[in-house]
């Protein structure tokens, strides 16, 4: 995982209250089971009993309690079943010695989710759901796409904060102010008005 991958799932987390651990800074010589696991993340104002969709929006964040959370930054990736098949070590983390050192972590109490961070997801519908019924079956809880924390963090920039203590918001809000960043055009999802015909004599 790049640094600025991890950076970028990082400052998503605490954007929105979690108290965000990250397994270690160093890079381990020899992976181990347990070394797939990039954050463990808290959330100390999650509402008990909320039901999860397995594609995460910002909006669900609330309903998580506790996370393991692994991050694949394949930035030029989607992942459709096909590469989803040609990359077992995706789902490294959801094995079960992986979940012992969840549980030193976050003790007994209760439950955790596994929350994959891709960077995205199928279009066609048909393999969209393919790729959510593989990711289930191998153990994954929910997926958080790229996409959804760049948007969110763009959004929640001020161009009038100085975020000095994050390269990141930094940069994002230098982009902000100098308008690299258009805002949404929710009138192309407008549908067209249909065309009156010619008559002709």
């Amino acid at each position: 995982m790049s640094a600025v991958s991890e950076t970028i799932v990082r400052e998503y987390f605490e954007l929105f209250g979690f108290f965000v651990r990250q397994q270690r800074k160093y890079i381990a010589p020899a992976r181990h089971e347990n070394d797939e696991i990039d954050f463990f993340v808290y959330n100390p104002r999650a509402t008990a009993g909320a039901t999860l969709p397995f594609v995460l929006g910002s909006a669900d964040l609330v309903g998580v309690a506790r996370a393991m959370v692994v991050v694949k930054g394949w930035h030029t990736e989607t992942f459709s079943p096909a590469v989803l098949a040609n990359a077992p070590e995706i789902f490294r983390f959801v094995q079960p010695g992986v979940f012992k050192q969840a549980a030193k972590v976050f003790s007994s109490d209760g439950p955790f989710t596994k929350i994959l961070v891709v960077p995205a997801l199928p279009i066609d519908g048909k393999a969209r759901q393919a790729s959510i019924d593989l990711l289930r079956a191998k153990g994954v809880d929910a997926v958080i796409p790229f996409h959804t924390m760049l948007a969110d963090l763009i959004a929640h920039i001020e161009t009038n904060r100085n975020y000095q203590k994050s390269d990141l918001l930094q940069v994002i809000r230098i982009l902000k102010n100098y308008e690299f960043f258009a805002e949404p055009q929710m009138e192309l999802f407008k549908s067209k008005a249909a065309k009156k015909p010619v008559v002709t004599d």
